[in-house]
């Protein structure tokens, strides 16, 4: 199974939504759709950024595959963004024991 990333930079909690929140609702939001693998949080920069680890269902062609992930990332941060702020969405796939930008 095709092995993908989503990043995403955390600006600011909406009020009223705790921090554990913005983990919680991108592993069940990205989860409705897909395996999530694993999950992190990082500081870089001074700035939260969390990565999940996901797989996609193997489909014929690799651009289809990509696509999927890039929808699925993209239905993440709809569903982070209603408990904080966000920038920067990048999506990684595995490609040879790299990890490279779809």
């Amino acid at each position: 199974m095709p092995s993908f990333r989503v990043q995403l930079n955390i600006l600011a909690l909406r009020p009223g939504h705790p921090p554990e929140a913005v983990m919680d609702t991108a592993v069940a939001t990205l989860a409705s759709r897909h395996h999530v693998e694993a999950n992190q949080l990082d500081i870089v920069g001074g700035v939260p950024r969390i990565t999940l680890r996901f797989t996609v269902e193997e489909e014929e062609e690799y651009d289809a595959e990509s696509g999927l992930a890039r929808s699925a990332a993209a239905l993440m941060r709809a569903g982070v963004e209603q408990v904080a702020r966000t920038r920067n969405l990048v999506v990684l796939r595995r490609v040879r024991g790299r990890w490279s930008p779809v």
